[in-house]
C-alpha cells in the first residue's frame, strides 16, 4: 500500500496505540487481577493491528480484505469486552467513553479501507 507498508497506515497506527493503551489500563486495579478478562481484552486489542499488518502484506487485495475483516471483528470483540469491563467497574465512565470512541473510529476506518480494497476485485 503505502511507502512505509502497514506502519504507514493510519488505522494501523491508531490500533497499535490503542493496544498499548489497553495494556497499560489492564495492568491496574481490579482489571489487573481479573486475569481471564484482562488477557482476553489484551488479545483482542493486539489482534487488530496484527491482522491489519498481515493483511497489508498479502499478495492480493482479496486476501488483504479477509484480514481486514478479522481486524474489524476484533475491534467489535474488544468493544464488547470493554462494555463488560465498564459494567463490572473495572474501568470508569471517562476511560470507557474514550476507548469506545477509539474502537468505533478504528472500525469505521477499517470499513472504508475494506471498501477501497474490495473495489479491485468486485467490479
Amino acid at each position: 500500500m503505502g511507502r512505509d507498508g502497514f506502519q504507514g497506515l493510519k488505522v494501523w497506527q491508531k490500533s497499535k496505540d490503542l493496544a498499548v493503551q489497553i495494556y497499560k489500563i489492564t495492568g491496574q486495579g481490579m482489571f489487573g487481577k481479573d486475569y481471564g478478562l484482562r488477557d482476553q481484552v489484551r488479545r483482542s486489542s493486539v489482534s487488530i493491528p496484527s491482522n491489519i499488518a498481515e493483511g497489508d502484506e498479502r499478495d492480493t487485495d482479496k486476501e488483504a480484505v479477509r484480514y481486514l475483516y478479522i481486524a474489524k471483528g476484533s475491534a467489535a470483540e474488544l468493544l464488547t469486552q470493554l462494555i463488560i469491563a465498564h459494567e463490572i467497574n473495572h474501568i470508569d465512565e471517562t476511560t470507557f467513553k474514550e476507548l469506545e470512541k477509539k474502537c468505533l473510529e478504528i472500525s469505521g476506518m477499517l470499513s472504508r479501507l475494506i471498501s477501497a480494497r474490495s473495489k479491485t476485485f468486485n467490479h
